[in-house]
């Protein structure tokens, strides 16, 4: 035992000694465009913390007007407040969404629409990750609730004004771990099995079918969107895996930070000419590889329809 402890005390010694060049070598790409906001519209979900919250800060601070769209409006005022300070943009508001109601976010849109002739950026970045097993308010999954669904309702009811002021784009925030996802048609709410680890990866593949699918059926409309994995990033995702917690603190040196984390978001809203990349998945600021069932088109196909009929709506 006490070998062991030693070579694992020498081990982390060792990580923690060249941290920073492997923080150098995990840290990805970084968003060069210059592009400015000014007269611009963006919502971003979840932009309370984390990932969202610094993508929130730096189209403030290019000019837009942002909606931080949460669940939890305290933190999302907190949170606009230090961005309207930083940036010396007073155009960063806060709107109650909960993606894991429908009703929540049909008011939102709602009131979103009446407020807003414009919407330039839709970044759906909000998401949750090892939940027990559990069902909101309309009978889905967690997971697939908030992860999916919400935002695939969100975006449906935005997207007229998407097209109104194209070119506008959405950003829909997925993950790596949509490599051990598959989307289980005859047990999509876990009623059957749930493992919270692959309903995770379940809905992180869903978003990149989603993107695929949203693609095709935008092909003309001036309006493009992209899949994005954002790294391995110290954020709050994890709050409900003691395991993992303690996992993120331990290695927290080697995990790329909520700004490193929020550039592949911000890429995709930002770099000029990815117009021919709608519907494709980046990661580190470039496109990458996805598993080949986020490569099918019949299974895309599907979702998309039994989403639709799971929320009640029509979206040709």
């Amino acid at each position: 035992m006490l070998v062991v402890l030693g070579l694992l005390t020498s081990f982390l010694s060792f990580l923690y000694v060249t941290a920073p060049s492997i923080r150098k070598f995990f840290a990805g790409g970084v968003c060069r465009t210059d592009v400015q906001l000014s007269g611009k519209v963006v919502v971003i979900t979840g932009a309370n913390t984390g990932i969202g919250k610094e993508t929130a800060r730096e189209l403030a601070r290019r000019g837009a007007r942002v909606y931080i769209a949460c669940r939890d409006v305290l933190k999302g005022e907190s949170a606009a407040s230090e961005i309207r300070a930083d940036t010396k943009n007073s155009q960063v508001l806060v709107r109650k969404l909960d993606l894991s109601d429908t009703k929540s976010i049909r008011a939102f849109a709602e009131g979103f629409l009446a407020e807003e002739k414009q919407l330039h950026i839709l970044i759906n970045n909000a998401g949750v990750m090892l939940c027990p097993y559990s069902k909101t308010a309309d009978g889905f999954e967690t997971h697939l609730a908030v992860n999916h669904l919400g935002h695939f309702l969100l975006t449906h009811l935005l997207l007229g004004r998407l097209k109104e002021s194209a070119p506008a784009r959405v950003v829909n925030l997925s993950s790596v771990a949509h490599h051990a996802g598959k989307i289980r048609f005859h047990d999509l709410q876990g009623e059957k099995y749930y493992n919270r680890s692959f309903a995770y990866c379940h809905s992180k593949l869903a978003n990149v079918l989603f993107t695929r699918e949203l693609a095709k059926r935008l092909k003309g409309t001036g309006v493009t969107t992209y899949a994005v994995h954002p790294g391995i990033v110290r954020s709050e995702l994890v709050r409900h895996s003691f395991l993992l917690c303690l996992l993120w603190r331990l290695f927290s040196p080697f995990l790329k930070t909520t700004w490193e984390g929020a550039q592949t978001s911000l890429h995709c809203a930002l770099a000029e000419g990815l117009e021919p990349l709608s519907g494709k998945y980046f990661s580190d600021c470039k496109k990458t590889w996805v598993s080949p069932r986020a490569r099918n088109n019949k299974t895309a196909e599907r979702l998309w329809n039994v989403s639709c009929e799971l929320l009640g709506i029509q979206w040709e």
